[in-house]
């Protein structure tokens, strides 16, 4: 089995309100999954019920092919490492010695927390009191924890939610080296650019519901662009569009044309030409991942 972790139907509702609705996640090992969805649509739910902090209202959660269940919670949590929501420690403490509770907590072995410490480039700063850390050192700190036990699996909840560019290269460099390393990565976001540059593997959700699974280019080639048809009648164009049930918009000139295939596209310039219309301009719009995941999450909100 290539999945290090899988989701079966999982939901959970409070009351009459769904908040995840039978969800069915592939995670393949080693892989960094991008979970991206709005605000509110059920992302930070769903990490808490992969780590058991929340039980689901139905379905499961399997690791390595066993589900997560109460006899098999604790040995699942030994491999597995996260940061979710704001980032753990005590800032009266200073980095080092939230890093020693940590390590008499996992009963883990000095070099594990020294590498974990190295991974995050904050070496130098483990004498400071965590109140004195900026957001991104906070995060860095929060995540050396997470890498202690040394997890076969890193959950981490908007682990960018407030850095600067600066923090978010970070957090970006570290969790591509991590996967480099094997270590399998699921993070959650509401930001696609940043979650594109590091993802393996998207899952999209809105209103608790899973829209789409797989690879960038899976998305990509999902998706139909618009089309923009420049033609010697567009009015005349526009009115034979529509009588065959297509609807189209003038623009600057040009017709634009949502959602036709390579045929449909092929169909309409042969319509065209048979009517006696030129046609001396035809192309896709180019369309980046942020316009696929608006159309799929209808413009990202609720």
């Amino acid at each position: 089995m290539n999945d290090l972790v899988r989701t079966i139907d999982l939901s959970k509702r409070y009351g009459r309100r769904t908040v995840v609705d039978r969800l069915n996640l592939r995670v393949p090992r080693g892989a960094v999954y991008g979970f991206l969805g709005p605000n509110g649509s059920g992302k930070s739910t769903t990490m808490k019920m992969l780590l058991s902090l929340v039980q689901p209202s139905a379905g499961q959660v399997l690791i390595g092919g066993e589900p997560m269940n109460r006899s098999t919670r604790r040995r699942h949590l030994a491999h597995i490492g996260s940061l979710i929501e704001s980032p753990p420690g005590y800032g009266h403490l200073t980095g080092a010695e939230n890093m020693r509770i940590v390590q008499r907590l996992l009963d883990v072995p000095d070099r594990y927390v020294k590498d974990a410490v190295d991974t995050v480039r904050l070496g130098g700063q483990m004498d400071k009191r965590v109140r004195e850390y900026s957001l991104g050192m906070k995060q860095r700190l929060g995540i050396a924890m997470a890498l202690a036990r040394r997890p076969s699996l890193l959950v981490l909840d908007e682990p960018t939610n407030g850095l600067d560019p600066a923090g978010i290269e970070e957090i970006r460099r570290l969790l591509r080296s991590l996967a480099a390393d094997g270590v399998t990565v699921i993070v959650s976001s509401h930001l696609l650019g940043e979650i594109d540059r590091v993802a393996t593997v998207l899952g999209i959700v809105s209103h608790g519901g899973l829209l789409f699974q797989g690879t960038r280019t899976e998305l990509m080639s999902a998706s139909a662009p618009d089309t923009l048809l420049g033609c010697s009648d567009p009015p005349a164009a526009a009115r034979l569009l529509f009588a065959r049930g297509t609807a189209s918009a003038r623009e600057h000139g040009l017709l634009r044309v949502p959602g036709l295939s390579r045929q449909a596209r092929a169909d309409v310039v042969t319509l065209l030409v048979r009517e006696g219309i030129g046609v001396h301009e035809v192309r896709q719009e180019e369309q980046t991942l942020e316009d696929v995941f608006m159309a799929l999450t209808q413009g990202g909100g609720l």
